[in-house]
């Protein structure tokens, strides 16, 4: 069941990438980002007090809530670098970069959380490795909305803490139920998006932002909420290296409406690397 809950995280995922690019065209990411979690919160409290988690929130254990924590702060850190990324570089060169941190969170599941890496898994790393190498390429046909290397550098950093929040975030869920551990996760990233809102001097641009961008953003929001709810359930019931992968299929999804939406198209290089990443991570599911 573990595995439909990461499909799931995948689609909702995909759909997050093009309903926040919509939301940012002339909206600061970072105040996007804080009003979208807004809605996530909302969307992950409702899930907990539906399901009845609310009762476990007195016997969550001091380590296992610092790790909650933890996670909180790294998935906030990799939205911002994330949809800033989004705002001032292509989908099709962004999401690549910020879907590598499959490789990462791999080897970190097997150093860390002692997840075996048979020699089949390993080749499917070598494959997501290098599909992501061929999509990151310069693209002439790219519309020129990127500043210098800035794109890079955030989308990099988008992957980084993607990983680490993976690997806390497991961490963070054992004998805690996963919608509760969501919902705990957002109330960090909340605070956080909102305190680089206010340190970035943007908190009165909230009254500004344009209507139609405010409902991309919000939507974004609540694919976002869908999407990780099914994403810490499967991680709650899955290995950490199994589902990561299958979550970053996200960008078959993404790809295809930046395509529809921002005709956005793919080189023939692209076109393999996509292969790879796609074979890789179904590899998985065999390895």
């Amino acid at each position: 069941m573990w595995i439909l809950f990461a499909f799931g995280s995948a689609l909702f995922a995909g759909v997050t990438s093009i309903l926040a690019k919509c939301g940012i065209k002339d909206t600061d990411s970072t105040l996007a980002t804080a009003i979208r979690t807004i809605v996530v919160l909302a969307f992950s409290w409702l899930m907990v007090f539906i399901t009845g988690a609310q009762s476990q929130i007195t016997s969550i254990e001091p380590r296992t809530l610092l790790f909650l924590i933890l996670s909180g702060l790294a998935t906030g850190a990799s939205w911002l670098c994330y949809f800033h990324a989004l705002q001032i570089g292509s989908i099709n060169k962004v999401v690549p970069i910020d879907k590598s941190s499959t490789v990462l969170t791999i080897i970190l599941a097997f150093i860390f959380l002692h997840e075996p890496v048979s020699p089949l898994k390993a080749l499917c790393v070598v494959l997501i490795g290098a599909g992501t190498f061929l999509m990151i390429e310069k693209k002439e046909t790219d519309p020129g909305q990127t500043e210098g290397r800035g794109w890079f550098l955030y989308a990099l950093g988008s992957a980084v803490f993607a990983s680490l929040t993976a690997i806390l975030g497991k961490v963070g869920i054992v004998g805690v139920e996963s919608n509760l551990g969501t919902a705990i996760r957002t109330c960090v990233v909340l605070i956080m998006a909102w305190l680089m809102v206010f340190v970035k001097g943007r908190q009165k641009e909230v009254f500004h932002v344009n209507g139609r961008e405010l409902a991309f953003i919000c939507l974004s929001g609540a694919a976002t909420g869908a999407s990780w709810l099914c994403y810490y359930k499967a991680l709650h019931d899955g290995p950490a290296s199994l589902v990561v992968p299958i979550d970053k299929l996200s960008i078959l999804v993404t790809i295809a409406f930046s395509y529809i939406v921002f005709q956005e198209k793919l080189t023939k290089r692209s076109s393999i690397g996509l292969i790879a990443i796609t074979a890789g991570t179904l590899g998985m599911l065999a390895a």
